[in-house]
């Protein structure tokens, strides 16, 4: 292979190109490998919009899914089932959780060498589990009509480190601590406690039988009446949760890094997300048009920052019925952030602007958003139940004045 030979700069001059276009990953080559679509974007109205075609390795239909800002950090795709059918077994060397969208089935689970001691759980339509690391499965369909899963993987991170694919998908070690030969392995928890981080509701469960009505503890740190759950499933890293606003309510605007792609599960809405930098009043600013939207269904999704250093993104349930979401953030797990052991760190989405955090109070938003949204509202025939005093800015902050990040 010819290469070009390396000139030192000269004059005071810098070395290097400058600008330069971002090379595939090891995980990207993966991708396109396999056959099967691949699609890129801020979002999809609807998964069963998306183009599936056969998939070799996996069996069934597939296609990949990559929205922006999740590049690198995790990893996923839409399966379908064959009517009366199932997928191959497989096994591999990073953790998945999966989402039925439609259909009925079965899936078993094993340790290798250990066939005689499969657990088999039956799912349909909301059903929320996880795999474990490195386990052997088999997803089964067990009606006459295709079923649909939306998978979630730390492949990106694995296939990147290891660049080598037979140590992904062929690797021996078995990861005991991760699977049980137990009888409630698979039994659904509803126990609800404490995550050990911030304190946030969360229940230790490998499988959620309908993440669609699953009953959700009060939050209320997104909008009023917010609900939420964290399920910790396998010992995974791959961290997610479920949500709800009420119907007629939207949340605050809170601004994080890129991974977080959130799925529509039930009602109907849409997201605005932006960059940070253009700050709390992007319409009110004249930046409107750096301003992203995404409008979806159940089954739809859309990618909470596009990439790059931190958004705000904000979430409206387009209608007089509840908005549940599931977000999914890859390996990004509140306790993994930055810092050494013990370092303070602050729930900062969580937190208000004038605390400290990125959260944008309703006082302080763009006009344009609450306009909009009663306009959309009426538009559905239903009509906001967000109270005014929502907007009114509490005396002790008359004399705020918001500086930018």
């Amino acid at each position: 292979m010819s290469r070009e030979k390396w000139i030192e700069p000269k004059d005071g001059k810098r070395t290097g190109f400058g600008k330069f276009k971002k090379l595939p990953l090891p995980y990207d080559d993966f991708m396109e490998s396999e056959g099967i679509p691949v699609f890129r974007g801020i979002g999809v109205r609807d998964i069963r919009d998306l183009p599936l075609q056969p998939w070799k390795r996996v069996g069934g239909k597939g296609s990949y899914i990559q929205l922006y800002g999740t590049e690198g950090k995790w990893g996923c795709y839409a399966v379908e089932v064959p009517a009366a059918g199932e997928l191959n077994p497989e096994k591999h060397m990073f953790e998945k959780i999966y989402l039925v969208i439609e259909g009925r089935g079965s899936t078993e689970v094993w340790l290798e060498g250990d066939e005689n001691k499969k657990h088999v759980f039956e799912w349909g339509p909301g059903s929320l589990f996880s795999i474990p690391l490195n386990a052997w499965h088999r997803i089964v369909n067990a009606s006459n009509d295709p079923a649909l899963l939306q998978a979630g993987t730390t492949g990106p991170v694995v296939v990147n480190a290891l660049q080598n694919i037979d140590a992904v998908f062929n690797n021996p070690y078995l990861f005991k601590e991760r699977f049980s030969t137990a009888e409630d392995f698979y039994k659904e928890n509803n126990e609800v406690e404490p995550d050990p981080v911030r304190g946030l509701a969360m229940r230790r469960t490998n499988f959620v039988a309908d993440a669609v009505n699953c009953d959700l503890p009060l939050d209320n740190r997104r909008s009023p009446g917010w609900r939420r759950i964290e399920p910790h499933m396998t010992k995974n890293s791959l961290y997610f949760w479920i949500g709800q606003h009420a119907g007629g309510h939207y949340s605050k605007a809170h601004a994080h890094t890129s991974a977080a792609i959130l799925f529509c599960l039930k009602g109907k809405g849409y997201t605005y997300t932006w960059p940070e930098h253009l700050g709390v009043n992007p319409w009110a600013d004249g930046n409107e048009d750096q301003v992203q939207r995404m409008d979806y269904i159940p089954g739809g999704m859309i990618t909470a920052a596009p990439g790059g250093a931190r958004w705000f993104h904000q979430h409206f349930s387009a209608s007089s019925e509840p908005l549940r979401l599931t977000a999914w953030f890859g390996p990004h797990n509140p306790g993994r952030d930055p810092g050494y052991p013990g370092q303070q760190h602050h729930d900062y989405t969580g937190m208000e602007i004038q605390e400290g955090g990125t959260s944008i109070p309703y006082w302080m938003e763009d006009p344009h958003i609450r306009s909009e949204y009663e306009a959309c509202l009426i538009a559905d025939g239903a009509k906001s139940a967000m109270e005014p005093k929502l907007y009114e800015t509490p005396e002790e902050h008359k004399d705020f004045v918001y500086r930018g990040i």
